[in-house]
C-alpha cells in the first residue's frame, strides 16, 4: 500500500477544468495530487462493473467450459470412440499448454496495441471454432491438433484480462472484479456437468454423445465472441458509457492510485519499453509469486479435469458422476466471492492465500482417509473451497505490486507462463493405473499446497521487509538518479499489497 503524502484539500467533480487547474493557484505538482470527488468515484466504478466485468466473466466461462469439457466427453464415450489407450488421454490434455505457455508474454504485449476490447473478444471467437471442429474428429491425430490450437488463442486470455482489468480499477479495487470474472472457473464446472449431460443424449449422423458437448459448447462461445466485440471499452479514455467528465476523473484516479509508478496521465500514452520487461523479470515479487501459483496450478487443473472421474470412482454412475459435479462447483464460486471481496476490504491477499491452502489440504486428506464416499465426496468440497479463490488471489497480488502497465503486462504474463507449466504435472497426476483410490495424485498435490504456503509466507516477508524501509526513507536516494518517472514499483511512495 503506497505512503500517502499530506495533500491539499483540494476536491474536483471531475477532470473537467484539468487546464484551468494547471493554470490556477493551484501548482502543477499539486494539481497531480487533486481528489476525485468520492462521489463520482463510485459512479465510474459502478459503470464499469456494469459495462466490463460481465462480458469478462462469459469470457472466462466459456474460456474454462471449452478447456475441460474433454473431461465430460470422456466418460461419455471419447475414449472409447477414438481408442485412448495407455496415456493417450493425458498426452491429449498436456499439449494444449505447450502453446498456451509460449503465447502468455507477448500477448500481453500486443493487447493495448490491437485494442483490448477487440483483441479479448477476437480470441475467444478463434478457440471457439477450434472447439466447434474438435467435436467433428474422428481421430486421435485430430484431437490432438483441436487441443494445440485450442491452447494457441485461449493463452493469451487470461492474462490480458487482468492487465486490462488493471487499466480501470484501482489496486484495492481490482482483486473483487478479477473474482468476479474468475468465479466463472468453478461455475463452469457446474454449468459444464449439466450442459454435458444433455448433450451427451444427441444421436445424429454417427455423431454419438460426446461430439455434440464439443460442437455445441464451441458455437455458442463464436456467438458469444462476436457479441461481445461490440459492448467492451479499450481503455477509461474511450469508454463511450462514460461522460466526458467522467472519463476524465476515471483517467485521473488511477494517476493517483499510481504513487509515482508511472508517469503517463493515460496507460494509453505509455510505450513500450525493454527497461520495463527487465524491471518485471528482475523483480522478488514476480520470482516468489510466480512460483506460488506454479504450486497451486497443480491442484487447480487436476480438481478441473478429473472431478468428474474421481467422483465416479467413488461409485456413482456416469450421469449422476456428471450431476454430481456441480455442488463442490457451487461452493467455490461462493467462496471465491467471499474472498476476494474481504481481501480488497482489508488490502491484504497473503493470509487468504493461506487459509485457501490450509482448507485444501483439508480435503484431499478426506478423500485418503476416509472410508465412505460421502466423507470423500465432502473432501472435494473443501478443496474448490480452497484452491479456487486462491488463484485469483496471487495473481491480483502480483498485478497488484507491479507497475506501470508493461511491467505488469509482463510480469503477470509471465507469472501466468510459469504456472501453467505445472499443467504438464498435473495432467499426469491422475492415470488410470492408480484407480480407485487414486493415492498418488492426492499426496502431490498436498505436497504443492504445502510448498504454495512456504512461497506465499516467503513473500509476505520480503513484501513488509521492503515497505518498512520505504516507511522509514531507506529509498527515498532513488529520486535523486533521474526521472522518477522511470522507477515504476521502485518508487519510494509505492508500497507493496501483502
Amino acid at each position: 500500500m503506497a505512503r500517502q503524502a499530506k495533500k491539499p484539500d483540494h476536491r474536483i467533480a471531475g477532470f473537467k477544468e484539468e487546464e484551468g487547474l494547471a493554470k490556477s493557484s493551484v501548482g502543477k505538482g499539486e494539481a497531480d495530487e487533486v481528489e476525485i470527488d468520492p462521489l463520482l468515484d463510485r459512479t465510474i466504478t459502478r459503470k464499469f462493473d456494469r459495462h466490463i466485468v460481465p462480458w469478462l466473466f462469459g469470457l472466462w466461462l466459456f474460456a474454462f467450459i471449452d478447456r475441460s469439457n474433454i473431461g465430460n466427453a470422456r466418460i461419455d464415450g471419447l475414449t472409447q470412440d477414438l481408442k485412448l489407450t495407455g496415456n493417450k488421454f493425458n498426452i491429449a490434455l498436456t499439449i494444449f499448454y505447450i502453446p498456451y505457455i509460449l503465447i502468455d508474454v507477448p500477448s500481453n504485449w500486443v493487447l493495448k496495441y490491437f485494442k483490448a476490447g477487440y483483441y479479448l473478444p477476437f480470441l475467444m471467437v478463434c478457440w471457439g471454432l477450434v472447439g466447434t471442429f474438435m467435436g467433428l474428429t474422428k481421430s486421435y491425430g485430430g484431437l490432438i491438433a483441436g487441443r494445440f490450437f485450442l491452447g494457441l488463442f485461449e493463452g493469451g486470455l487470461l492474462g490480458g484480462m487482468i492487465i486490462y482489468l488493471a487499466m480501470f480499477y484501482r489496486r484495492h479495487q481490482l482483486l473483487y472484479r478479477i473474482g468476479l470474472f474468475y468465479c466463472a472457473a468453478p461455475l463452469s464446472g457446474a454449468f459444464g456437468g449439466l450442459l454435458a449431460t444433455g448433450l451427451a443424449e444427441i444421436r445424429f449422423r454417427g455423431y454419438n454423445r460426446w461430439p455434440w458437448i464439443f460442437i455445441v459448447e464451441g458455437a455458442v462461445t463464436v456467438l458469444y465472441g462476436i457479441v461481445t466485440m461490440f459492448f467492451l471499452p479499450h481503455t477509461p479514455a474511450e469508454s463511450r458509457f462514460l461522460t466526458e467528465e467522467e472519463r476524465n476523473a476515471a483517467i485521473h484516479r488511477m494517476t493517483l492510485d499510481a504513487h509515482g509508478a508511472s508517469s503517463a496521465s493515460d496507460v494509453a500514452r505509455e510505450e513500450f519499453s525493454w527497461r520495463w520487461v527487465r524491471m518485471a523479470f528482475a523483480n522478488w515479487n514476480t520470482v516468489l509469486l510466480s512460483i506460488t501459483f506454479f504450486l497451486l496450478i497443480v491442484p487447480i487443473y487436476s480438481y478441473s479435469l478429473f472431478l468428474p472421474t474421481i467422483i465416479s470412482t467413488l461409485g456413482y454412475k456416469r450421469v449422476t458422476a456428471q450431476l454430481f459435479t456441480v455442488p463442490p462447483n457451487i461452493g467455490a464460486v461462493i467462496s471465491v466471492l467471499l474472498c476476494t471481496h474481504f481481501s480488497d476490504k482489508v488490502k491484504a491477499r497473503g493470509p487468504f492465500m493461506l487459509g485457501g491452502c490450509t482448507l485444501a489440504i483439508a480435503g484431499y486428506i478426506m478423500l485418503l482417509a476416509g472410508k465412505r464416499p460421502q466423507v470423500q465426496y465432502g473432501g472435494t468440497f473443501l478443496i474448490a473451497a480452497g484452491v479456487f479463490p486462491s488463484s485469483p488471489m496471487v495473481m491480483g497480488w502480483l498485478a497488484n505490486n507491479l507497475a506501470p502497465h508493461y511491467v505488469r503486462a509482463t510480469g503477470t504474463g509471465f507469472q501466468i507462463c510459469i504456472a501453467n507449466c505445472a499443467a504438464f504435472l498435473a495432467t499426469f497426476t491422475y492415470l488410470q493405473k492408480d484407480a480407485p483410490k487414486y493415492m498418488v495424485g492426492h499426496s502431490i498435490n498436498i505436497g504443492a499446497l504445502c510448498l504454495c504456503m512456504v512461497f506465499t509466507a516467503l513473500s509476505m516477508a520480503y513484501q513488509t521487509w521492503e515497505n518498512r524501509k520505504r516507511d522509514r526513507g531507506e529509498r527515498d536516494y532513488r529520486l535523486a538518479k533521474g526521472d522518477e518517472g522511470l522507477l515504476g514499483f521502485h518508487h519510494p511512495n509505492f508500497r507493496y499489497t501483502i
